[in-house]
C-alpha cells in the first residue's frame, strides 16, 4: 500500500483534517472520520425506525366510536347493554391507542386492556367478539383453553393460538398483529384446588395460565406457521403480541357462590342498610378478587383490566333472538328455502314453542339451532324435491317433528 501524504489524511465526507481528537478510518479509496461515522450510525436507525412504522401502517384497523361499535352490535346481538358498553369502549381503547402508537413518539405509554367476558353458554360471548372483529376488519381466531397443556407434556402449547392469528390473516404479519383473540372456556385452567395446591404438577391449569401471560401481556414470539412442536425443523415467524386484542371467555360455573361470599361480607357493618343486592343477579359485582378466588392465578387475572359480565337470556330476549338480528336463525331458514324457491313462514305459536323449549333445555341461544334444525330436518329432506313452494311451520307441526325426533333419540 502506498505511502500516505499529509494532504491524504482528511475525511473524504467532512473534509476535516485527522488529529488526535479527530482519528480518520481508512478504506481502500478514501477516509471517514468519526463525527461522519456516528452521523452515518444515527441515520441508519432513523430509517430503520421509520420503515418499522411504515410497516406498522401498512395495515390500519378501522376505528369506530364506541356508540357506532354498540350500534353494530345491536344488530346481532339482542340485550347485553351493559356488557357491550364495556367492550366497546375496550375496544375503541385498544386501536386508538395501536392507531397513534404509529404515528406518535410520546413518553406516556398506554398499555393494553385484554378483556375477560363471564357468563353462561349461549348468551352471545362468542357473537360479540366475532362481530366486532367483523366490523373492524382485523384478523380474527378462536382457541380453546381446554386442548392446552404446559410446554414439554401432550397437548398444543399456546404459541398454537397465534398460528391459527396467522393462518386468519393469510400470514401477513402486520395484520395479524392488530388481530384479535378469542379464548374461550378459558375457566376450564383454573388451579385444580385452588385453596389447597395439589403436589403433582397441574401442566393443563396453572401451567398453561403461566404460558399465557408473555403473551397477553406483549411479546415477541417465534411462531412455527403450522405443526406446533411436531416439525422443530421448519422456520419460526416472529409475531409481536403487544398489539392483539385478546378476550377471554368462560361459564365460571358456581362463581356466584364466591362473589356472593364476597359481598355478603362487604355489606355487614357500618351503613349496610344503603346497600342493596340483586340476589339474582350476582355476576353483575363480578370482580378481579373473584376471579382469583376462582382459581386463576393473580398475574394472568392482571393481564385482563377489563371484566364483564353478560346476563342470561331470559324468553323475551331468546325470542329477539330468533326474529330479529340482521342474520336470525329464522330468517337463515327462510334464505335456505328460498334458495329452492320455497317461501318458508313460521307462525307465532311455533316460534313461543321454540323458545319455550330453549328455556327449558337451559342451553341459552346456542340451543335455538339444535331445535329448530330437530323441526325443519324433515322438511329440509322432503321440499326441494316436491312440487310446492310454500310451507308454514305451525305449532302442531313443531310439536310433531321436534318430539319425533326426541323419541327417536331415546328409542
Amino acid at each position: 500500500m502506498a505511502k500516505r501524504s499529509k494532504e491524504d489524511n482528511f475525511c473524504h465526507f467532512c473534509g476535516r483534517p485527522e488529529t488526535a481528537a479527530n482519528p480518520l478510518i481508512y478504506g481502500l479509496s478514501g477516509a471517514i472520520c468519526e463525527s461522519c461515522v456516528r452521523a452515518a450510525a444515527d441515520m441508519i436507525r432513523e430509517n430503520a425506525r421509520a420503515n418499522a412504522a411504515e410497516t406498522k401502517r401498512s395495515f390500519t384497523p378501522k376505528l369506530l366510536k364506541p356508540s357506532q361499535i354498540k350500534a353494530n352490535l345491536d344488530q346481532y346481538v339482542i340485550g347485553q347493554d351493559e356488557a357491550k358498553k364495556v367492550i366497546s369502549v375496550a375496544v375503541y381503547n385498544h386501536y386508538k391507542r395501536l392507531i397513534h402508537s404509529a404515528e406518535e413518539n410520546d413518553d406516556v405509554e398506554i398499555e393494553k386492556s385484554n378483556i375477560l367476558m363471564i357468563g353462561e353458554t349461549g348468551t352471545g360471548k362468542t357473537l360479540i367478539a366475532k362481530t366486532i372483529a367483523k366490523m373492524l376488519e382485523v384478523p380474527f381466531c378462536i382457541a380453546d383453553a381446554t386442548v392446552f397443556t404446559e410446554a414439554g407434556y401432550v397437548g398444543e402449547d399456546v404459541e398454537s393460538i397465534l398460528t391459527r392469528l396467522l393462518q386468519a390473516a393469510n400470514y401477513d404479519v402486520a395484520k395479524a398483529e392488530c388481530g384479535i383473540v378469542f379464548i374461550d372456556e378459558i375457566d376450564k385452567i383454573a388451579r385444580k384446588g385452588a385453596d389447597n395446591p395439589s403436589i403433582t404438577r397441574d401442566v393443563s391449569g396453572e401451567g398453561v395460565q403461566q404460558s399465557l401471560l408473555k403473551l397477553l401481556e406483549g411479546a415477541k414470539v417465534n411462531v412455527p406457521p403450522e405443526g406446533g412442536r411436531k416439525h422443530p425443523e421448519q422456520k419460526f415467524i416472529e409475531v409481536n403480541t403487544q398489539n392483539i386484542l385478546f378476550i377471554g371467555s368462560g361459564a365460571f360455573n358456581s362463581i356466584d357462590k364466591i362473589i356472593s361470599e364476597r359481598v355478603n361480607t362487604n355489606v355487614i357493618g357500618y351503613n349496610s342498610k344503603n346497600r342493596s343486592v340483586d340476589k339474582n343477579n350476582m355476576l353483575q359485582y363480578v370482580s378481579a378478587q373473584d376471579v382469583k378466588t376462582f382459581g386463576l392465578i393473580p398475574e394472568l387475572c392482571g393481564r385482563f383490566p377489563v371484566i364483564t359480565h353478560l346476563n342470561n337470556l331470559d324468553a323475551t330476549a331468546l325470542h329477539k333472538i330468533l326474529v330479529e338480528p340482521k342474520n336470525a336463525l329464522i330468517k337463515q331458514y327462510i334464505k335456505l328455502f328460498e334458495m329452492d324457491h320455497i317461501q318458508l313462514d313460521f307462525s307465532e305459536e311455533a316460534i313461543d314453542y321454540i323458545v319455550e323449549k330453549a328455556v327449558e333445555l337451559k342451553l341459552g341461544a346456542r340451543g335455538l339451532r339444535s331445535i329448530v334444525e330437530k323441526i325443519m330436518n324433515n322438511a329440509m329432506y322432503e321440499f326441494p324435491d316436491s312440487k310446492k313452494n310454500a310451507i308454514t311451520v305451525t305449532l302442531d307441526y313443531a310439536k310433531e317433528q321436534f318430539e319425533h325426533s326426541i323419541y327417536r333419540f331415546l328409542k
